[in-house]
């Protein structure tokens, strides 16, 4: 039988947290499909519309918090995978830190963008 293999110590931080920022990330998801692929169907997405959603407080919150969550999943999984295949030394230490840097990049562009849809650029 093959034997388990995890980059992830159980128990550990990074572990606990991709664990959460999963289940945070299925409810997410599905609120976001339901707003903008059932409530509001696709030709009804405008800019005006998006503006009007990301200036409600909750909605802004929401997707903001969104955004960095999958950022963190996103990142935290890809390097846990990178890891898992062997990845190790200087090369594990300069994949960590470009994931890193593209990660607080992305997060801080998105950031930037919700809030210039919430008005507050």
């Amino acid at each position: 039988m093959a034997e388990r293999y995890s980059s992830f110590q159980s128990g550990s931080m990074t572990w606990f947290l991709q664990r959460v920022t999963a289940a945070f990330l299925v409810v997410v998801l599905a609120f976001h499909f339901f707003m903008l692929h059932f409530y509001h169907h696709a030709y009804e997405v405008t800019f005006m519309g998006t503006q009007a959603r990301m200036s409600q407080w909750g909605y802004f919150l929401t997707m903001t918090l969104f955004l960095i969550t999958a950022t963190f999943h996103g990142v935290n999984g890809v390097y846990a995978a990178l890891v898992n295949q062997g990845l190790s030394g200087s090369q594990q230490t300069a994949v960590k830190w470009v994931l890193v840097i593209a990660g607080v990049l992305l997060a801080g562009q998105g950031t930037y963008v919700a809030l210039v849809m919430n008005g507050m650029i």
